[in-house]
């Protein structure tokens, strides 16, 4: 059964944790949610398929909601946040987004957030004129991967994979829409075997 986790900050942003098998993690996933004002929650189907994954694989996952609406500035606000939770428990902690909560990652990573290594499915370009996913790139410290369907017509995602492209980073396509129906559990093993090469690294337990 997952933990309900009050996450620090000032926004009333409320989480679930979902812990490996034994309680005993060192490193902890932070997953983004897909557009609030869009019925995203941290209930989202692929949020829960990566989350499964994970803790099958010895790592917790904290999926969170945002806070009130705040048009990405506080979201991405959440997303730190919920990451410095998960550092002051664990010894690592990485980033996975779904959509909106991808480019949330992104820009999150971007601007600090105490991550090994981010994960973004289906990106979208950027929320504002200055929440931009391509450009954020360049003050990403840690590995990224982009993971794209190549039939998705929602976002405008060609920007943050040809970035992600010429920054050298991971990108995989799908043969699938924006939603991946019916490919959830294959998007998080993906998901799950980028961010444990560094969530698990340099783990000796």
């Amino acid at each position: 059964m997952a933990e309900t986790v009050l996450v620090p900050g000032g926004r009333d942003v409320r989480a679930s944790l979902d812990e490996a098998d034994g309680g005993d993690a060192a490193a902890c996933v932070v997953a983004c949610p897909p557009h609030p004002q869009q019925s995203g929650h941290r209930g989202d189907d692929r949020l829960v398929a990566v989350s499964d994954e994970l803790t099958a694989r010895g790592v917790d996952c904290l999926r969170f909601d945002y806070g009130a609406w705040d048009e990405g500035y506080g979201e991405k606000a959440d997303a730190r946040n919920a990451v410095a939770w998960a550092r002051e428990r664990y010894d690592r902690a990485g980033l996975f987004g779904f959509s909106f909560g991808a480019t949330v990652a992104l820009l999150a990573a971007a601007e600090g957030a105490p991550t090994e290594a981010v994960s973004a499915l289906a990106p979208t370009a950027r929320l504002a004129d200055d929440l931009d996913a391509a450009a954020s790139f360049d003050d990403i410290p840690v590995p990224v991967q982009v993971l794209y369907g190549t039939r998705d017509d929602t976002v405008e995602w060609e920007p943050v994979v040809e970035r992600a492209r010429e920054t050298h980073q991971s990108v995989e396509e799908f043969s699938a829409d924006h939603f991946f129906v019916g490919q959830a559990g294959k998007v998080a093993v993906r998901a799950a075997d980028f961010l444990l090469t560094f969530l698990q690294a340099t783990d000796s337990r």
